[in-house]
């Protein structure tokens, strides 16, 4: 673990870090965008910016999957101060009380003693919290699973008054305590409602890691989880992981154990303009060096979004018929947004730049929901 320095105020514009050629600055923004994936290592310091999107939603699904990810193994125990007028001596003896309420007539004497808890500060903060921001989201279902974790915190003994921020400031964490880290961060985001940044700043969370194998299937699940919740509200319907068939007229016995299924990233759809829009993510630079050119497309992404397009067409549904494919991929120093019609399918090339701000990455993501408004014909 790293060591944790002395708060510091510097240029939010900070260069952005790599996961092997991709340029990404902000890798929470991700996270917040597919909800569920999460992976932690190391200590940084963060600074904090306004979201973009319904924040209240995007933290609540932070903080409620890092109390999940902390109720795998028993909540932390911990020595909190307490007060009580006991038949025994405990810890030191308060004598004024002692006094003042002639406690030893009755055979007792008041006490002050530290007992090994579960209800510590720490873990009330965190079911304030939960409590607290179940409160403001948007989503029924969110709100009751936050309410429900917070529910099954009290049934195991945390309960008490909300400890203030100045209490909470002198709560600290030994290397045992690894794992409460993030878990007091989100409680501490979702109090706050800010979207943390990996720009240094004055506030102590716990960073994401680069591994390069999750970071793609984060990719994948973040751009899902934009769309859903931007374009939902507008009447587009958003389904990530969809699986098609082939159209097979006559089949051998065996081959059903031997066809490769396909499986699409998302599917979006607009039944309002019969618009349907398969989207393909890679985390890898959109083109490559070719035999005869400088730059060319992966071909092998190119089949698979024609077969993803083709094979659905001719079956009785117009959405099919003609929808249109998206291969998105991250930019790696450069844009691209081109597009051909191939056999009626309108199939797109573009890059996101996972190097700019929030708002930026929001645009260049919108636009790819509309029609390129630059289609050269050439005959």
């Amino acid at each position: 673990m790293s060591e944790v320095v002395q708060p510091i105020v510097t240029d939010v514009s900070s260069k952005p870090g790599f996961v092997g050629r991709i340029p990404v600055r902000n890798l929470w923004l991700l996270m917040l965008y597919a909800s569920d994936l999460f992976r932690t290592g190391g200590i940084g310091r963060i600074g904090l910016e306004d979201s973009p999107d319904d924040l209240p939603d995007l933290v609540a699904e932070i903080l409620a999957h890092a109390v999940e990810v902390r109720q795998r193994n028993p909540l932390n125990l911990g020595y909190c101060l307490r007060t009580a007028a006991l038949a025994r001596m405990r810890g030191r003896i308060d004598v004024l009380t002692t006094e003042r309420d002639r406690l030893l007539d009755r055979g007792m004497v008041a006490c002050r003693f530290d007992e090994f808890t579960i209800n510590t500060l720490r873990n009330r903060y965190v079911r304030a919290a939960l409590e607290s921001i179940a409160k403001i989201v948007r989503k029924p279902n969110l709100a009751h699973r936050c309410r429900s974790l917070a529910m099954g915190m009290k049934t195991m003994g945390v309960s008490g008054d909300v400890p203030t921020r100045v209490q909470m400031s002198k709560d600290r964490m030994g290397r045992h305590e690894a794992d409460d880290q993030l878990m007091v961060a989100a409680a501490k985001l979702a109090f706050d409602l800010a979207l943390p940044t990996e720009a240094s700043g004055s506030h102590v969370m716990t960073l994401p890691d680069r591994e390069e194998s999750w970071v793609r299937r984060l990719f994948e699940r973040a751009i899902g989880g934009f769309y859903d919740v931007v374009l939902s509200p507008l009447g587009w319907r958003v389904r990530c992981g969809r699986t098609q068939g082939w159209q097979i007229a006559q089949r051998t016995p065996g081959i059903d154990s031997i066809l490769p299924s396909m499986r699409t990233d998302i599917v979006m759809e607009y039944p309002l303009h019969g618009q349907r829009i398969v989207i393909d993510t890679k985390f890898t630079s959109i083109v490559t060096r070719g035999w005869f050119r400088e730059r060319t497309l992966h071909s092998s992404y190119l089949y698979q979004m024609y077969a993803y397009l083709r094979s659905q067409a001719g079956r009785g549904d117009p959405l099919a018929d003609k929808a249109s494919g998206l291969l998105l991929h991250p930019s790696t120093g450069c844009s691209l947004d081109e597009a051909a019609v191939i056999q009626g399918h309108l199939i797109r090339f573009a890059t996101v730049d996972l190097a700019g701000s929030a708002a930026d990455m929001r645009a260049q993501l919108l636009k790819f929901c509309q029609t390129p408004c630059h289609m050269d014909e050439h005959r």
